[in-house]
């Protein structure tokens, strides 16, 4: 299936590692010109690397999702470099582990702005462009813990939740516009994310490594873990003009894993 996104511009954060390079190098190999956004330039370069091994384009930009205030120029190095952004595929780092009681308010208002705030904004930046077009793809990668709260991720549970409320709010306001506005969910992909919170539980509750990934097995109707291709190639397709239709859902790459309908 094409799925008609060649040599579209899709900026992508969080792409030097994880599901974001996963969903890097699902978009490239559709023939999109990536951007790809995040702390660690190595790490970036080697996401852009295999994009361009593959046949693709990619741009690296360094990218601190807490300085609001560089959002403009950096949209416009990668509009310089690749053109307008027509895909837009949030995705900030987790917290670190945290009850959701007792935690300090300067740490709530640092992983707000990180999370919440920079999303947002660097959304806000991307979507006229994109009304002008009267084309565009809005995809927010959250945590299954925004729809069934994990325990010892409060941070997380509580800002995840709340951008799925400004998605389907947003959905419905750029819907007349050619424009979609999704969310998607990770269940336990195969990722380092999922090994450091599989750790901490260990510690935490002090069992074994090996008991906690058993444990966790059990719970996910397939029986493994998913792989972040998998993960990829959702987002990809959300992004396509096969998905036109699709705007404001939750779509859960979850093996079934999360219990509620």
């Amino acid at each position: 299936m094409d799925l008609g996104i060649k040599n579209k511009t899709a900026l992508v954060f969080g792409a030097g590692s994880g599901l974001g390079r996963a969903i890097a190098l699902s978009l490239g190999k559709e023939g999109a010109k990536v951007a790809l956004a995040g702390r660690t330039m190595a790490n970036l370069e080697t996401t852009a690397q295999a994009i361009k091994a593959a046949g693709g384009q990619a741009y690296c930009i360094a990218w601190d999702l807490g300085n609001l205030a560089a959002i403009d120029e950096l949209f416009t190095q990668i509009e310089k470099n690749l053109g307008p952004v027509d895909i837009l595929v949030n995705n900030t780092g987790g917290p670190p582990p945290a009850t959701a009681a007792g935690q300090s308010t300067a740490l709530w208002i640092e992983k707000f702005q990180e999370m919440v705030l920079s999303v947002i904004a660097i959304t806000d930046r991307a979507i006229p462009g994109m009304k002008q077009r009267g084309w565009g793809r809005i995809i927010t990668s959250t945590s299954s813990g925004a729809i069934i709260p994990i325990a010892n991720l409060g941070i997380s549970n509580t800002l995840r939740a709340s951008l799925h409320a400004w998605s389907k709010t947003l959905s419905r306001e750029l819907a007349p516009h050619g424009i979609t506005a999704n969310v998607i969910v990770p269940g336990r992909i195969a990722t380092d994310r999922i090994r450091f919170l599989d750790e901490s539980r260990a510690k935490r509750e002090n069992i074994s490594l090996e008991d906690v990934e058993a444990d966790s097995l059990k719970s996910i109707p397939v029986g493994r873990l998913g792989r972040p291709e998998e993960y990829g190639d959702t987002v990809a397709f959300l992004a396509s003009q096969v998905a036109s239709y699709i705007t404001g859902s939750v779509i859960r790459v979850d093996g079934g894993n999360i219990p509620n309908i």
